[in-house]
């Protein structure tokens, strides 16, 4: 049986305004480089790093519990002029939080 991918647990936020600045800038470039740069990324990117803000605000520290944040308040986001949608921004959230971390996402190591 295989063993359960341990949580992921952020440091505590000691800034998540200047953190969520960081997440906007860092996922607005990813999705301008994933596939073309559209007018939709940059609204896509401020309100999942607003998520991600109001989360870490809250104390929330949980990698999946911050992905799941994004996934569902993001449901209600207008993704009709974009080519990506919830599920796609919340694991770009995830691997660029990894990749900030140093944590090698590869096959859950």
């Amino acid at each position: 049986m295989a063993e359960p991918i341990p949580p992921i647990t952020l440091p505590p936020a000691r800034n998540p305004v200047q953190e969520g600045e960081w997440l906007r800038a860092a996922l607005l470039q990813w999705l301008n480089q994933e596939f073309i740069p559209e007018d939709a990324n940059w609204q896509i990117a401020k309100r999942a790093a607003q998520i991600f803000v109001r989360q870490r605000m809250e104390g929330e520290n949980d990698l999946g519990s911050l992905v799941m944040a994004i996934v569902t308040e993001m449901e209600s986001f207008d993704f009709s002029n974009s080519f990506f949608g919830e599920f796609t921004v919340a694991n770009a959230v995830s691997d660029l939080l990894l990749d900030s971390l140093g944590i090698d996402r590869c096959c859950g190591q």
